[in-house]
C-alpha cells in the first residue's frame, strides 16, 4: 500500500499476466489461420470466392459486437464475463477446428468473434480496476498495448509452424487449452467488480451495426468479382 494512496492488490501483476495472455489470444486468433487458409480450403472444398470468410466472419462479429460487449462487461461483471468469454472461446475454437465443411468453419469463426467481443473489453476494464495507482496503471496499459500490436505477427508465425508440423485444424484447436488454462488461473486471481446503474443494452443497435458491416463486405466482394 502506498502511504496516503489507494490500497494495491498484491496479485495485480499476476492478474496482468492472466489478462495479457487472454488479450494475446484474441488478437492472435485473427491472424493465425491466414497461413493455413489454403489447406483448410482444400480440406473442406471451399471455393476461392468464399474462403476469405474464415477470416472475415471473425472480424465482423468482433467489431460489430464490441460496444455491446463492453456494456455487458460493465453491468454483468468484469470477471464473470471474462470467464464466460474464455470458456466460450475454448468451446467455439474446438467446434471450428472439427468443422466438416466450410459453413461450420465460418459459423465457428463468427462465434469466436462474438466471444472475443466480450473478452477484449473485459480485459481492458479489468486492468483499469486492478491497477489503482496511476503510474502502475500506465505500465499495465503499456503491456496491454504492446501485446495488441505483437499479436498479429505472433499469430502468423504460430499459424505457419502449426500448419507445417501438424494440420491446419490445430490453428484453431490451439486456443482451447490456452483459454481453459487462463480461465483456471483467472478464478483465484481476478476480483469481481460490476458497475452500478441501469442495465440497458442496445441489442438492436449492435445487430444493426453487425448486419451493416456484413452488407458492406458482401457488396464490396461482389463489386470486386464483377470487375475481375
Amino acid at each position: 500500500m502506498i502511504r496516503g494512496g489507494p490500497v494495491l492488490d498484491p496479485r495485480r501483476w499476476l492478474a496482468l499476466t492472466v489478462i495479457s495472455v487472454a488479450t494475446l489470444m484474441v488478437v492472435l486468433d485473427a491472424s493465425i489461420i491466414n497461413i493455413a487458409l489454403p489447406h483448410a480450403q482444400a480440406g473442406l472444398d471451399i471455393s476461392d470466392a468464399n474462403r476469405q470468410w474464415a477470416i472475415t466472419a471473425y472480424a465482423l462479429t468482433f467489431g460489430g459486437l464490441l460496444l455491446l460487449g463492453g456494456r455487458v462487461v460493465d453491468f454483468v461483471g468484469r470477471k464473470r464475463v471474462f470467464l464466460i468469454g474464455l470458456i466460450g472461446f475454448a468451446v467455439t475454437s474446438m467446434v471450428a477446428g472439427v468443422a466438416p465443411n466450410g459453413a461450420m468453419l465460418f459459423a465457428g469463426r463468427a462465434l469466436l468473434g462474438a466471444f472475443a467481443a466480450l473478452l477484449a473489453p473485459a480485459a481492458l476494464s479489468l486492468i483499469a480496476v486492478t491497477f489503482t495507482d496511476t503510474r502502475e496503471r500506465a505500465k499495465a496499459f503499456g503491456v496491454y498495448g504492446a501485446l495488441q500490436g505483437a499479436g498479429g505477427a505472433v499469430g502468423l508465425i504460430a499459424g505457419g509452424v502449426l500448419t507445417e508440423y501438424t494440420t491446419w485444424r490445430w490453428c484453431l484447436f490451439v486456443s482451447t487449452p490456452i483459454a481453459l488454462a487462463v480461465a483456471l488461473a483467472a478464478r483465484p486471481t481476478l476480483k469481481e467488480s460490476p458497475a452500478e446503474g441501469t442495465r440497458r443494452y442496445d441489442i438492436p443497435g449492435a445487430l444493426l451495426v453487425t448486419t451493416g458491416l456484413v452488407a458492406v463486405v458482401v457488396k464490396g466482394r461482389r463489386a470486386s468479382a464483377a470487375t475481375a
